[in-house]
């Protein structure tokens, strides 16, 4: 066995028990090994390579797994692009797959502390800080910011130390968007707290209390148990320890 095939075995055997958790893989490991031999049997003597191995040890589900915060807040977003039909749209940091699908109907700018090295037809990538966006003041119709401001300060991503850095993000998402543009915003909610270097969690009333020239247009949000709640209030979400809070403002 070569010195890369080793590498590749010793990266494949270790990812299985290490994503998402270790304790699944070695439950499994036993399933695997005798699927390993009911493949090899009825292959027609055609050996399966240990060095091209690769187990995937958590993937024995009955339902399709997901993540209910990513899941909804993309299917919330789009929903109200398409409806809003805007000529441009920025988005500030969140989830690089939705934004690569949303560019295929709606010209996009991607702003990210960490650029994007990718290249699609209407998608433009350019580098920025979430305190210091590279926009003039009131230049943004159309604007997003999903399961993002809650990182800001916290040095998780190389950022710099800042306790105010959630609060700064948002009043600058605001600074740039013009007068009547929609921010549409995401962040955890429930409990307030500061889980470092992970994330904030916002009392659901906290956002819109920083955004003093925004009006809340809409509220939606998913809860503990992964249910989404559309169109209803910061109040109704309280209740909860770290649910997902997404919010459509525009600015008066």
């Amino acid at each position: 066995m070569t010195v890369s095939s080793l590498k590749r075995l010793a990266r494949n055997w270790i990812g299985a028990f290490l994503v998402p958790r270790p304790i699944v893989g070695v439950f499994f490991l036993p399933r695997y090994i005798r699927d390993w031999f009911a493949y090899s049997r009825v292959n027609r003597g055609k050996k399966i390579k240990l060095a091209d191995s690769y187990p995937c040890l958590s993937d024995w589900v009955t339902k399709t797994p997901f993540d209910p915060h990513y899941y909804y807040q993309g299917a919330w977003l789009s929903r109200l692009l398409i409806k809003a039909k805007p000529e441009r749209h920025v988005d500030v940091g969140s989830s690089v797959t939705m934004v690569s699908v949303l560019s295929a109907s709606i010209p996009m700018i991607f702003v990210d502390y960490r650029p994007l090295q990718a290249g699609l037809t209407n998608l433009e990538s350019i580098a920025g800080n979430l305190t210091h966006l590279p926009f003039a003041d009131d230049a943004i119709d159309s604007l997003s910011c999903l399961h993002v401001v809650e990182h800001i300060g916290l040095g998780r991503y190389g950022d710099p130390i800042d306790p105010e850095g959630s609060r700064k993000a948002v009043e600058e998402l605001q600074r740039v968007l013009r007068p009547g543009g929609r921010l549409y915003l995401s962040a955890p909610i429930g409990r307030e707290q500061v889980c470092f270097n992970a994330h904030r969690v916002f009392d659901p009333e906290t956002i819109p209390g920083w955004l003093t020239e925004m009006s809340l247009k809409e509220f939606s949000y998913v809860n503990d148990a992964g249910s989404f709640f559309e169109r209803s209030l910061p109040s109704q979400a309280c209740e909860n320890e770290y649910a997902c809070g997404m919010y459509m403002f525009e600015k008066t």
